[in-house]
This record gives structure tokens, C-alpha cells and sequence, in this order.
């Protein structure tokens, strides 16, 4: 069987990963020429790393980024609300782990190259258009820069891991509006800054219309005593429209940033001087898209962020595209027929990711901070008055389900 896959994102990457363990033939084709270290900070959840584990990538990955230790959320005047601990602090059998985008996708990269060969992995080769027949897929691709037609491709299935304006889902859903804007924008960025609580905490602070997120994605330099803190500014601006592209290249002014947060200085961590030590803040609309009714079409199927586009509300959009990637590689594994491979992959995701896009729409876990903010907009002396610690639970563990990462189930799964 051979596969080809549209898009070297972590997704594809680890989707073609995962294909080369399985003794599957796999090409990645890329539509950039040239793949850099773009983007800011994510989380892997203890999920999504045992699967990059199980592909041994578990001591780089943990070399490339710093495994969190707690996840803490605050009300906008500093005053905690919740706190629990994470990955291995947690119990769990896996860390959790806070890396930068661009790092993640170099360690997949360079893996790729070793495992599949650089020449199965290629750049300016934008998906065009594809047809299939009872024997397999003819892709045809365009060269990115010039729009020139490179040679057309055939193999036993082709996936799309093409990203949020996906060819493949265009194809198949002509009639899909643009991904729907709620009036949010976020500003990311990484800042050199002194680290905060454990050194390893991920951090919460605000309500839904106005919320700052920030975690180290570096240890503490021994020169500076400082961290490589990853952050983002989740404001909402109003209008029906987004007034940018989802691009994660679009850079904005830090003056943009800071009137809406000026202010927020808590003792154990001053937002302003956070936002003004970063060498560049970008700048995108939040969207999502609607859940699909189907990913897979003969031999033909969606993977992350083209199946599936979320809100980044408790750290799921990377750590899913991996488990995308794991479930596509174990379907075509037990099924030689790839219209069945891709049938059952396809069932075996598309619910749970589903429930995932619908439950970041309502703020997941997050949600404390909204009811914390609609009961006590003023702050608090004593949580438990606004808020019961059995409400504060039972919001986190429900997530904890939704997502996949519930800490008995996961354990209970083998490591290779």
C-alpha cells in the first residue's frame, strides 16, 4: 500500500511517522517551498505524547520543550479559581508538554527525513485538484511560486492534512461557508521573561471576552534566569466579520495589545512587561469550522486541522491531529481494502473530535472563569462562595473525558 499525504504539518509529519512504522509507503507533499520554524507555543497533552513515545520521539520531545506541571486559572484581578496538577504531577504515565509549534515540527521533520527519506518528503507542491478510481488516487499538484504543473502522483489512498482552508474538504463540501468568526481575535507571542509559580506552570487569567494565557515552553536560562514564555491575548473585538485572514505570518503592533491588559498585574506575574518584551506579536482571528457528517471518501480522507478546526480551548488542536494520525495508521493496517481502512479510521475519530470542536465553542474547561466573572465581577475574598470546589471538579474532569485524556483509561493503554 502507498499513501500520499497533502500537508507537513504536525499532522501530516506524524501521519507519515506512523505510516513508516506500519511498513506502509508514504510521500508527504507540501505546498511552501521551503519549511520554517513559524507559529508560537502549543501543549501536547499526555495523549498525544505517548503516541509521539510510542514513535520514540519521547526524550527529544521532552529536550525541545519543558514538561508543565500544573495548569492554574485566574480571575482577571490575579485571584486563583482553580488549580490541579499536570502530566506526570498528575499520575499520569505521560508528561504533558509545552513546546514551540515551530520546534515540534522540525524534530517531526527531521524524523521524516530519516525514517521516509528527504526524497518521499517534498516543498512547493500545492494540491490542486485529484481524482480516484476502483484502483487507486491520481493527485496533481502546482508548483507553489510559479503555478506550474508538477508531475501527478498516484497511490492506494491520499490524505489531506492540508489545514483549515483544505483543498480536499473544499472538494467535497463546495457549498461550506468560511470557517465562522465569534468576534475574537488572539495576539500570540513569545516573550524572554522571569519564570512564574512553579517555573512550569500554564496559566489562565480573566473571563471569556477578555482571557491571557501564558507558559514556559524553555527551562530557565542558568545566564539569565529567565524562560522562553510562550502567551496568548484572547480578546473579544465585536463584529460579524474577521477583519484578517487566518495567517499565522500577520504580525500586529504591541500597542494593539496592551490597553486591554495594562492593568493586569498580579505580583507573581506583570502581563504588560510580558507583552512588551516580545520581538513580534501575531495577530489572527479565532475560527473554527462546523463538524463534518464525513471525512472519508473512497480513498480519499481528511486529517487535523482540515477534518477538524478548533478553538485552542484546552490545549487539543496539535494533540488531536497526532491521534488523528495513529488511528489512520492502525485502520490501514488491519484493513488491506483502504476504502475500509479509511471508513473505519474515520469512525473511530470523527465523533470524539466532534464533541471536542462543540464543548471549545462553549470554553471547556475554561468556563470557571466566565462563571467566576459572572458571579463575582468585582473579585472575591472567599471562592467557594461564588464557586463550590464539587462545580470546579466536575467541570474539569467532564473535559478531561471529552478530550480523551482521562487519567485512568489512559494509563490503563499500552506504551508501544
Amino acid at each position: 500500500m502507498k499513501a500520499l499525504i497533502a500537508g507537513a504539518g504536525p499532522g501530516g509529519l506524524t501521519a507519515a511517522l506512523c505510516l513508516a512504522r506500519a511498513g506502509i509507503e508514504c510521500e508527504v507533499f507540501e505546498s511552501v517551498p521551503r519549511i520554517r520554524q513559524l507559529g508560537v507555543g502549543l501543549n501536547l497533552l499526555p495523549h498525544g505524547v505517548r503516541q509521539l513515545t510510542i514513535l520514540g520521539l519521547g526524550d527529544r520531545l521532552a529536550s525541545a520543550g519543558i514538561a508543565t506541571a500544573e495548569l492554574a486559572y485566574f480571575n482577571k484581578f490575579g485571584s486563583e479559581i482553580w488549580r490541579e496538577p499536570r502530566g506526570i504531577a498528575a499520575g499520569y504515565r505521560w508528561p504533558q508538554i509545552s513546546i514551540h509549534r515551530g520546534s515540534l515540527q522540525q524534530l517531526l521533520l527531521e524524523e521524516c527525513n530519516a525514517r521516509i527519506g528527504v526524497h518521499r518528503l517534498h516543498t512547493g507542491w500545492h494540491l490542486a485538484s485529484f481524482e480516484q478510481d476502483a484502483g487507486g488516487v491520481t493527485a496533481r499538484f502546482l508548483d507553489k511560486e510559479t503555478g506550474a504543473p508538477r508531475e501527478e502522483q498516484r497511490a492506494d489512498v491520499l490524505v489531506a492534512a492540508d489545514g483549515i482552508h483544505s483543498v480536499a474538504r473544499q472538494r467535497f463540501y463546495p457549498n461550506e461557508a468560511q470557517p465562522p468568526y465569534c468576534g475574537r481575535v488572539l495576539w500570540r507571542a513569545v516573550s524572554e521573561a522571569p519564570p512564574f509559580l512553579t517555573g512550569k506552570s500554564m496559566i489562565m487569567a480573566g473571563y471569556a471576552n477578555r482571557k491571557f494565557v501564558a507558559y514556559p515552553i524553555s527551562e530557565v536560562s542558568a545566564k539569565t534566569g529567565s524562560a522562553w514564555i510562550n502567551w496568548v491575548a484572547d480578546v473579544c473585538v465585536g463584529g460579524d466579520k474577521p477583519p484578517i485572514p487566518r495567517d499565522w505570518n500577520r504580525r500586529v503592533d504591541k500597542a494593539t495589545v496592551l490597553p486591554y491588559f495594562e492593568d493586569w498585574r498580579f505580583g507573581w506575574l506583570d502581563i504588560p512587561a510580558l507583552i512588551r518584551g516580545a520581538e513580534v506579536v501575531y495577530e489572527y482571528p479565532l475560527v473554527d469550522r462546523d463538524p463534518l457528517p464525513r471525512w472519508s471518501f473512497g480513498r480519499i480522507t481528511l486529517l487535523g486541522d482540515a477534518a477538524h478546526p478548533m478553538y485552542p480551548v484546552g490545549s487539543n488542536g496539535a494533540s488531536q491531529a497526532i491521534l488523528d494520525a495513529a488511528a489512520l495508521s492502525a485502520a490501514l493496517t488491519a484493513h488491506p481494502d483502504p476504502v475500509r481502512a479509511l471508513q473505519t479510521y474515520e469512525a473511530e475519530r470523527i465523533e470524539k473530535t466532534s464533541r471536542i470542536v462543540l464543548s471549545n465553542r462553549e470554553q471547556g474547561p475554561e468556563i470557571v472563569m466566565q462563571m467566576v466573572e459572572e458571579r463575582a465581577p468585582n473579585g472575591f475574598r472567599n471562592l467557594y462562595e461564588v464557586i463550590s470546589r464539587q462545580e470546579l471538579e466536575e467541570v474539569s474532569n467532564r473535559y478531561k473525558a471529552v478530550a480523551g485524556f482521562d487519567r485512568g483509561r489512559l494509563n490503563s493503554m499500552p506504551s508501544s
